[in-house]
């Protein structure tokens, strides 16, 4: 092992300093090691300490320049020549160091920055003793070869024994533009000092649905099967795949959405299935077993991350999220560059080929139908066959974008937008409000976008700007951040802790935190959380599952035993009807108490059925369960099968007042009925009289003549064929008739004709014999019957002439007298009329309220002229009476004469 060793000083000193010669058996040895870093630079002669150095050796070290402050630095360095083996050289200084972050292809780190030169003188290999090695070997290289050291140095081989120790100079890689919009990410190369540029393969989904692919290529497809969304073309991973199963969420449009998410990896398979359409309610199964998260077996991880649930292959650096709504897949491009297809297709940074089918054809629609996979959920899905087309949902011109998707323009996401263009999940977000316009999923597309930010280190709390459209709500042990950590800080890990990105969900308010990434409890205070999710402090007793425990910190936390109970004096239940039962302690429910119940269905003896009046009554005897039973009076009247309470109405019949009475029947032990005749009236109305009638107790009120009721005078009382004048109204004439032992009164207005007292010679005004019209001598000869002619309009069914029309009458005096006659009891006529004698029919147009128009025929008269008209003569109000009664007797005759023949 050679020692190098360094002082750096300000001004320039020289030092020498004597070594005291050791011992050893191997011959002396020269090398040169010439160590190279950056701009200051220092001389430095080292000893060397193989295992025979010379008897003494001087070192000279000279110091130039100041430098700034030091720090101590190490380096091995394999010497090309030993004399008995291969033995690495150890380089050691105190040397200026400055802290950077480098541009060049490395890391921050802390470089030397002096130049030294050692030489070291040896003494040549020479027979081995028994206090040196065994073994001979010689490692001989060339000049110009390079190897390795560690911390990033290289050691080169120049000539004459003389080593040259330089850092691994890394050039700055040119800053690639990934095709996907997203940042490039530093990966280093396999020797760990320099890195490259590379960008990420980034497929992600969501809406009805709408994909973006490694390369950033955009597109919508509307299939209803289960799709590869990655697999790799030469198989490197073992059972390694990425499909999604979308459904028609909208039959009607056929519109498609994102079912379940499957991921495939050696033997394990993995589905996150959406429970509910547009939320976030989803389950996870591995093998189609369900799983509590987190989960972790044979290298792949499933866990919760904000409103995501994530599947992370480690060895791959795959991570896959999926909530329902949206999927994303990350996969690293150096272990999948230009080795994946399917709906994502090929991760190469170039979208040209991204929807571009083994066979050289490139259409997006065509590209998605050829991933389908076999679901025997779904036998209309097969490989290799051409699924129905359904056709894109259009959007008419008349559809308005949802006010939600401005948002992706505006201010609220505008942090973002140097980052992470917007424009495909506005168009995207467009589609989904307008051909789904009441699901409200154009609020994927925003959270699809915030999740792409985030990812980019942008976090945006878009949310609270949707007016409670697109509101997440938390349980109530949880409040809603938009930014929170990916994974929380836990009583049990710390992981992400300091992790500068950042998602959405529900997270433990602030002053608590999660207890355990399967245990969804926050508590203040890292103690122990047991299966009922209650918070406990160290050192805290309590009964759980009816075991004494303890909250202990270490080990499993939680120690518990099994509860004791306190002794019990033993009960035996004897006795008809009485049972054991264990009844819960309200000081210890975990020591139930045995008592003594009683159970009356146990029993031997019936309740008996008692008679009308009686009901069973039972007591219970002290210290007895079953019951006696007996029948007693129930202090009520029974009349004919019906009970009555005492004072309450009895009908017995309807000619006397009964009640129930509180007095009791001795022999029968029921209250006695009392009656009274009920009192009857003599009083009845005018025109009435009060008659016996059969099942009325005091008769009845019987009308036997005609009530006729006057305003404003007395009533009048007829009987039956009766007529009379009224007395102050000769022309009003009341009368009263008997049809079918029903009195009927009627009322009659004789109707006089016209009179003019001028046309009357004086002195010949006369009553009529009724009393009620005038009569007179005419004192000229009557005006002749002719034809008056008048203009009007004509109105028929809501019609009306547009014009007036001339209309005719027939008009003038004619013979006609009305005389009532005694002897006939009737009114005798004779009368001739002025009435027409030649007419024709004439049509008019009529205007109607709708606009139509109608013909409408009338009678025009030419002509008049006086008629006979044949009046018939009333028969009196007795003789059809009597017409009446005779035809009823008749009809009367012929039923009883059809009864004796049908007997």
């Amino acid at each position: 092992t050679i020692t190098t060793s360094a002082v750096t000083e300000t001004g320039s000193t020289t030092k020498t300093t004597t070594l005291a010669p050791t011992p050893s058996t191997s011959t002396p040895h020269s090398t040169t090691i010439v160590t190279e870093t950056s701009s200051h630079e220092t001389t430095t002669t080292t000893t060397g300490s193989p295992p025979t150095p010379p008897p003494t050796s001087t070192i000279s070290t000279t110091t130039s320049r100041p430098t700034s402050p030091t720090s101590t630095a190490s380096t091995t360095v394999p010497t090309p020549s030993v004399s008995t083996s291969s033995v690495p050289a150890t380089t050691s200084g105190t040397t200026p160091t400055e802290s950077f972050t480098t541009t060049s292809g490395t890391t921050s780190a802390n470089v030397t920055t002096v130049t030294a030169t050692t030489t070291l003188k040896t003494v040549p290999p020479v027979s081995p003793s028994t206090s040196g090695p065994t073994a001979t070997s010689t490692a001989v290289t060339t000049p110009g070869e390079e190897w390795w050291f560690c911390r990033c140095t290289k050691a080169v081989c120049i000539e004459n024994n003389t080593i040259k120790i330089e850092p691994v100079e890394c050039k700055p890689p040119p800053k690639p533009t990934c095709s996907n919009g997203l940042s490039p990410v530093r990966v280093f190369d396999k020797d760990g000092c320099c890195w490259h540029w590379e960008c990420d393969c980034y497929c992600t989904g969501w809406g009805d649905p709408h994909y973006n692919t490694f390369d950033g290529l955009y597109y919508s497809y509307q299939g209803n099967c289960t799709y590869i969304l990655v697999e790799e073309i030469h198989k490197r991973v073992d059972n390694f795949g990425i499909y999604i199963d979308n459904y028609h969420c909208e039959a009607e449009d056929g519109v498609s959405c994102p079912r379940t998410l499957i991921v495939r990896h050696e033997t394990q398979e993995v589905r996150i299935a959406t429970v509910e359409m547009n939320t976030f309610h989803v389950e996870v199964t591995v093998n189609k077993q369900a799983v509590a998260l987190p989960y972790k077996k044979f290298g792949l991880s499933v866990y919760e991350s904000g409103i995501n649930r994530v599947v992370e292959i480690p060895e791959l650096k795959v991570n896959v999220t999926y909530n329902g709504l949206s999927f994303s897949i990350r996969m690293p491009y150096s272990q999948f560059g230009n080795n994946t297809h399917g709906q994502c297709g090929i991760c190469n940074n170039d979208t040209s080929d991204d929807c571009m089918l083994p066979n050289g054809e490139n259409d997006c629609e065509t590209m998605a139908d050829h991933w389908q996979v076999v679901d025997p959920s779904k036998p209309q899905c097969s490989p290799g066959l051409s699924p129905t087309k359904t056709p894109n949902p259009t959007i008419g011109p008349i559809c308005k974008e949802s006010a939600i998707c401005k948002l992706l323009l505006g201010s609220v996401f505008e942090p973002c937008h140097g980052f992470v263009r917007p424009d495909k999940y506005y168009a995207a977000c467009v589609f989904d409000s307008c051909a789904l316009p009441e699901s409200d999923l154009e609020c994927s597309s925003l959270q699809i976008y915030a999740t792409t930010c985030a990812d980019q280190g942008v976090c945006i709390d878009w949310r609270s700007h949707t007016n409670g459209v697109c509101s997440y709500k938390c349980p109530i042990n949880k409040e809603y951040r938009a930014c929170g950590p990916i994974r929380e800080t836990t009583c049990k890990s710390s992981e992400n802790a300091t992790s500068a990105q950042k998602v959405e969900g529900c997270f433990c308010p602030n002053g608590t935190m999660l207890y355990d990434y399967g245990v969804d409890v926050c508590v203040k205070t890292c103690g122990c959380v047991g299966v009922d999710n209650i918070p406990r402090e160290f050192g805290e007793k309590f009964t759980l599952d009816c075991q004494d425990c303890i909250c202990l910190e270490g080990g499993n936390g939680i120690v518990c035993q099994q509860h004791e109970c306190a002794k019990q004096n033993k009960i035996r239940c004897d006795g008809e009807g009485f049972y054991e039962v264990h009844e819960v302690n309200s000081e210890d429910s975990c020591c139930p108490i045995v008592t003594c119940k009683c159970n009356t269905s146990l029993c031997s003896a019936k309740a008996p059925k008692c008679t009308l009046g009686f009901e069973v009554h039972s007591y219970i005897p002290s210290g007895q369960c079953c019951p006696v039973y007996e029948c007693v009076p129930k202090r009520v009247c029974v009349h004919q099968n019906a009970e009555f309470l005492p004072d309450s109405p009895v009908f017995v019949d309807k000619c006397q007042n009964c009640s129930c009475t509180n007095e009791v029947n001795v022999s029968t032990q029921l209250n006695i009925i009392a009656c009274e005749h009920i009192p009857c009236s003599t009083y009845c109305e005018p025109g009435y009289e009060r008659q016996q009638v059969k099942g009325e107790c005091c008769g009845a009120c019987v009308q036997t003549k005609c009530v006729v009721h006057r305003a404003n005078s007395s009533d009048l009382i007829l009987k039956p064929g009766e007529f009379r004048n009224d007395p102050y109204n000769n022309c009003t004439v009341y009368s009263c008739v008997k049809v079918h032992n029903q009195l009927i009164s009627s009322t009659s207005e004789i109707t006089c004709p016209a009179f003019n007292e001028e046309s009357c010679k004086p002195g010949t005004i006369t009553l009529l014999p009724n009393g009620c019209c005038k009569t007179c001598v005419p004192l000229d000869s009557p005006t002749p019957c002719s034809v008056r002619r008048r203009q009007d309009f004509i109105t028929h069914k809501g019609c009306r002439s547009v014009d007036r029309v001339v209309l005719t009458e027939c008009e003038g005096t004619c013979g006609t007298f009305s005389l009532y006659s005694a002897e006939a009891n009737s009114l005798e006529h004779s009368c001739t009329c002025c009435r027409e004698s030649k007419t024709t029919v004439r049509e008019v147009e009529l205007k109607c309220a709708n606009g139509k128009s109608i013909l409408h025929k009338y009678v025009y008269v030419q002509s008049c002229s006086c008629q006979d008209t044949e009046c018939r003569s009333s028969q009196s109000s007795e003789s059809r009476s009597t017409e009446e009664n005779d035809k009823e007797k008749t009809l009367n005759r012929i039923k009883r004469a059809i009864s004796l023949t049908s007997k």
